[in-house]
C-alpha cells in the first residue's frame, strides 16, 4: 500500500508564493510518474503538473512559467513551488504517484492519490 501526504497549503493573497510537498510512504518496488491536479470549487479535477522518474515536466497552460515542479527521487517526494499566485488557483490540490509495488518476481502497478490541501488565494 502506497500512501501520498500532502503538506504546505494555506491562504496567501494574490501575488504570494506557497510551496508545496508531497511524501510517499508505504511499499512500493518504484515511482514512475509524480504529479498534482487540483479541483477548484464546481469545477472537475484538472492535472496542474507532472514529472517523470527522470525530471521531464509538463504543465497546464494556465500555470506555465509561474509554477515548478520538482522532485527528490531519494526521498520519494515531490514539491510544487507556485509563484504570482492568482485568485483563479485556489483549489484542493491532491499530489499523485504512480509505479510498481512487489517484488522483480511480481510486480503490481499502483496508482495512488494524496489526501488534498487547500490553497486560497485572496484578491
Amino acid at each position: 500500500q502506497v500512501q501520498l501526504v500532502e503538506s504546505g497549503g494555506g491562504l496567501v493573497q494574490a501575488g504570494g508564493s506557497l510551496r508545496l510537498s508531497c511524501a510517499t510512504s508505504g511499499s512500493f518496488f518504484s515511482i514512475n510518474d509524480m504529479g498534482w491536479y487540483r479541483r477548484a470549487p464546481g469545477k472537475q479535477r484538472e492535472l496542474v503538473a507532472r514529472i517523470t522518474s527522470g525530471g521531464r515536466t509538463n504543465y497546464v497552460d494556465s500555470v506555465k512559467g509561474r509554477f515548478t515542479i520538482s522532485r527528490d527521487n531519494a526521498k520519494n517526494t515531490v514539491y510544487l513551488q507556485m509563484n504570482s499566485l492568482k485568485p483563479e488557483d485556489t483549489a484542493v490540490y491532491y499530489c499523485n504517484a504512480d509505479g510498481y509495488s512487489g517484488s522483480i518476481y511480481s510486480l503490481r502497478s499502483f496508482n495512488s492519490w494524496g489526501q488534498g490541501t487547500q490553497v486560497t488565494v485572496s484578491s
